[in-house]
Formats: structure tokens, sequence, C-alpha cells
């Protein structure tokens, strides 16, 4: 709780205490109140009760410790590629995903004083990467903070004209802000995956495209990438997503993140599932769940 700036803490502890009491309801979300992720919670689950986290680690904990039956984490952005380390959270935090949801993300500039005024923008690193044009060409200069919500929290709790805060618009009338801006974002088509997680997997429908997410990490040998992927291929796969990443300080061997089309129950995905796990160290699924927005 003293983590969140002093406006946002009467906020955080009613939300609490709400979830506290129906915490069969509960989603848990990173952030303060307003915050993108808030919002996602809100819209993906309009009879839930939105739990505020400080940390990706505490929103994931919160649904570990039966505090809230699912959590919402943000894992990329269509402008600024990764959001959280998703990667080293998921296969640690033995919940599984059961869904997805997409959310367009707009931002505004809101602050106590004058645009003209305004030197120093803070938000979260994500917002500041996907509106760093704007700030870039009025010459404002960016300050990260741990989420968007909070900034605007954080932003009167300093009371200084010249420090705005990027946020959600409707995090100024959270936090009696002004508007300064608003439109911030580099492309107006500014989309944020966000995947629903929980203790247990939910029966997979039998109607409909369902994604299937899962990591692996390849033998350390010559074209090791290549072979793992080729079942993929030959058995007609669609692979949305393949993003690598290290694990440890060895460099001996790559993990990958990836996401395809279809359930691993399909024959054409258990061929290419029992191929990869040949040519692989390790693989494990992370959930398999209704695909929510056509790739394409």
């Amino acid at each position: 709780m003293e983590n969140y700036p002093a406006p946002a803490r009467p906020l955080v502890e009613a939300m609490i205490a709400q979830s506290v009491a129906d915490p069969a309801r509960a989603v848990a979300f990173q952030g303060a109140p307003g915050a993108n992720s808030h919002i996602a919670v809100q819209q993906a689950f309009p009879d839930g009760i939105a739990l505020p986290c400080f940390s990706f680690p505490d929103a994931i904990d919160a649904v570990r410790e039966g505090r809230a039956a699912k959590a919402m984490i943000p894992i990329e952005n269509s402008l600024h590629g990764r959001v959280a380390d998703i990667h080293f959270l998921l296969p640690e935090s033995g919940l599984v995903i059961t869904g997805e949801y997409f959310l367009p993300i707009h931002y505004a500039l809101m602050g106590i004083g004058p645009l003209e005024g305004i030197k120093q923008a803070i938000s979260h690193p994500q917002a500041l990467g996907q509106c760093r044009h704007w700030l870039r060409a009025r010459g404002i200069e960016s300050i990260a903070y741990p989420d968007t919500a909070g900034a605007a929290a954080r932003v009167l709790e300093l009371g200084d004209p010249t420090i705005a805060a990027i946020a959600p618009p409707g995090a100024a009338k959270v936090y009696g802000l002004e508007i300064l801006a608003e439109a911030l974002e580099d492309s107006s088509d500014n989309m944020t995956r966000f995947v629903i997680l929980a203790r247990s997997g939910e029966p997979a429908p039998n109607e409909g495209v369902v994604m299937t997410t899962f990591v692996f990490e390849v033998k350390n040998i010559p074209a090791a990438l290549y072979k793992a992927m080729g079942g993929f291929a030959t058995n007609g796969v669609n692979m949305t997503k393949l993003e690598s990443y290290q694990r440890g300080a060895s460099f001996a061997a790559t993990t990958f993140f990836a996401d395809i089309e279809g359930h691993p129950d399909d024959p054409a995905v258990a061929r290419a599932l029992e191929e990869l796990q040949f040519h692989s160290r390790s693989l494990r699924l992370l959930g398999t769940y209704p695909q929510a927005r056509k790739r394409g």
C-alpha cells in the first residue's frame, strides 16, 4: 500500500477491501486505479472486482494465494513490443493462461499547470515509448514510473506545475488533474494484448480458433531452431508469435516464447509439438484458450 502515491491509497484500500469480501470475483492487475490494466479488467470482466497490485509479481501472487481468481497481465504492445517479463514470470508462477484480451490504448498528458510550462512527463516506460515522438517534438523529458495511473497520482502529490503525467484520459478525473493534451500515442491503432491467468485451466472451446502458448529451450547444436520449427511447417500449424530470450548468464542456449493456432489434442498440432520436443531441451505448455482477435 505504501508504494502507491498518497492520492491513490484510499482508492486502492477500498478496492482491496471489496476483493477480500469476494475473492472469487477478484481480478488482479498491476498498477493504480485508472491504469490501462484496470480498464482492461473492467471491460473483460464487467461483473468482476478489480484488485490493484503494485507489481506484476504481486498480481501473480494474488492469484496463487487465492486472493484473486484471475489476473490480467499485458504482454505485448503493437508499438513498443514486449510489455512485461511474462516469459520469466509465467513458467515460474504455476499459473496457466486461460484467455486473451486486446485493448486499444490512448494517452493524455495531465497535470496542474499549463502545457507550455511542462518540462517533464512521468509514466510507465511502455507509455513513454509509445509517445516518444510527441514528447521529443516538444522537448519534454521522459521520467519512468511503475505505472501510468500511479504517475498521475504522483503528479498530484508533487504539486509541481512543470511536471505532468502520461496516462489514460480517465485517470485525470480519478486524480483531479487537468488534461493538457490528448492522443499522444505515435499511432492511432495502438493496441496492447493482455493474457488472463488462473490457477487452473478451463476446458478449451469446441468451436472457433484456439491459441496455445508455450516456452521451449532448444538444444545447443547447429540448426537447432530450424529443426525444432520444421514440424509446424510440415503439419500446417500457424505460429503467430516467436520471441527469444536468455535465461541465466551462461548464453549456452536460447529459450523461446511462442503462440500457435490450434489445440494440443489436434492431430497436426500434436505431431508438431512432438517434433519440437524431440529437438528441444525442454518444452512447457502455458495454456490453451479462445482466440480473441484474428491474426494476420
